[in-house]
């Protein structure tokens, strides 16, 4: 097979990457965090590109793609597909170098995203919102670019794009003061972590790369298991930034032969850790940011006294996400259950049900009848919080005992899914 790496994609080309850049990006801070550093017993550094001028690290993949395609390909504009972090990094390349564009996103792209993308582009940009997920944006993207002569720039597999990114890895290695044993990347399409391998092996090669990717969308992970490019037939939209069902040609044979491991992580835990990061940091991530850092712990044993840096990669969240965001966090910390009730609908029988069966420190935070108009037999579906993920037992136990008929919800996916 065409050895993608060495042809198309280089450490010379990063580094001029590197020059097209230095005055376009922020150098975003390799930070030692100490609350991490302290619980693992490792020496936990950070690479904010969070604190990226487009608050995330597409920027650098998306102006070096730009400033250097031939100037005559430009002449009817340009047009890509992203679900939030490339199109802004794509808007604001257009506005610094004033070329029309025309952006493709996912409908259910958070708002905050495509305000973002109208800020940076202004009038320079056109934003579309299609389909559900990157991929339909993609190939909306895709037919526009050929009915228009549109030039196409891809979020990923592209190795000007991948060279961009590996910046990031460029820093990372004249940053840091120590050797670094682990590299934790994220991974959606892979241009980030092609870019970063690319750089970091070649000059550290006993560097360990590790990327992450959303248990609900393990492209990457697939495709290395069966050796060959795997398709998704479904996955989960929630970690945008990392979502897709295909990855990349050119950035799956890179970190095929670069890559030391791939990992996935519950969308659950990506949630309880951008909620710790937030309350206990002020560090302001999204979920694709969050995937390195809640990887972390699943690593504790091989990374314990080693240099480690993790990837931070984007922070443009959006505040309305909060109580999705809560609501899977307790759902993967066992701290929240639901249940289809069978009571009936007598004076006293709600009362009794809080009186008798919920701990003293459960909660009832859903309560909903599902048939309004049998009131004496119609089930309640009741979503109760706990304090302790323990404390489920006693009260499946006090419901058994008072022959209360229930139906637990949260482990059938086919009902679940209708609440988160």
């Amino acid at each position: 097979m065409e050895n993608i790496t060495t042809q198309t994609v280089t450490v010379n080309g990063i580094l001029t990457a590197s020059e097209v850049l230095k005055d376009v990006i922020v150098r975003t801070p390799l930070l030692r965090h100490e609350g991490l550093s302290e619980k693992l017993d490792a020496n936990i550094l950070l690479k904010r590109e969070d604190l990226q001028v487009v608050r995330s690290y597409k920027i650098r993949g998306a102006y070096n793609k730009i400033h250097n395609t031939n100037p005559g390909k430009l002449d009817n504009g340009i047009v890509c597909a992203s679900a939030g972090n490339h199109a802004q990094g794509v808007a604001l390349a257009c506005r610094k170098k004033q070329i029309q564009g025309r952006i493709y996103m996912p409908v259910p792209t958070p708002d905050q995203k495509v305000k973002q993308v109208t800020f940076f582009g202004r009038e320079f940009v056109e934003v579309v919102l299609t389909g559900d997920t990157f991929d339909d944006a993609y190939h909306e993207a895709r037919k526009y670019g050929e009915e228009h002569g549109a030039e196409f720039i891809h979020p990923f597999d592209d190795p000007l794009i991948i060279e961009g990114q590996g910046t990031v890895g460029k820093e990372i290695l004249e940053d840091s003061e120590y050797p670094i044993d682990y590299l934790i990347v994220p991974i959606g399409g892979g241009g980030l972590a092609a870019g970063v391998s690319t750089y970091i092996k070649s000059l550290s090669p006993n560097t360990r790369i590790i990327g992450v990717e959303p248990a609900g969308a393990p492209a990457m992970k697939k495709s290395l298991e069966k050796d060959e490019l795997v398709t998704l037939d479904r996955i989960d939209k929630f970690v945008d930034g990392a979502a897709v069902k295909r990855v990349g040609e050119m950035t799956f044979q890179i970190c095929r032969e670069l890559i030391d491991e791939v990992i996935t992580v519950p969308e659950g835990k990506v949630c309880s850790e951008i909620l710790r990061l937030y309350n206990e940091d002020a560090i302001v991530v999204e979920p694709a940011g969050a995937l390195t850092i809640a990887a972390l712990d699943m690593l504790a044993e091989r990374i314990r006294g080693k240099n480690v840096v993790a990837v931070v990669s984007g922070s443009n969240n959006d505040i309305t996400r909060t109580s999705e965001i809560k609501e899977r966090s307790m759902l993967f910390e066992g701290l929240k259950h639901y249940f289809i009730i069978n009571f009936p609908q007598r004076a006293g029988a709600l009362r009794e049900f809080l009186i008798d069966v919920l701990g003293p420190n459960d909660d009832i935070s859903h309560f909903e009848y599902y048939k309004k108009n049998n009131r004496e037999k119609g089930p309640a579906l009741i979503g109760i919080e706990l304090k302790n993920h323990a404390d489920l037992e006693g009260l499946i136990d006090r419901m058994d005992e008072k022959k209360i008929r229930y139906e637990y919800v949260n482990d059938q996916p086919h009902l679940f899914h209708y609440l988160i």
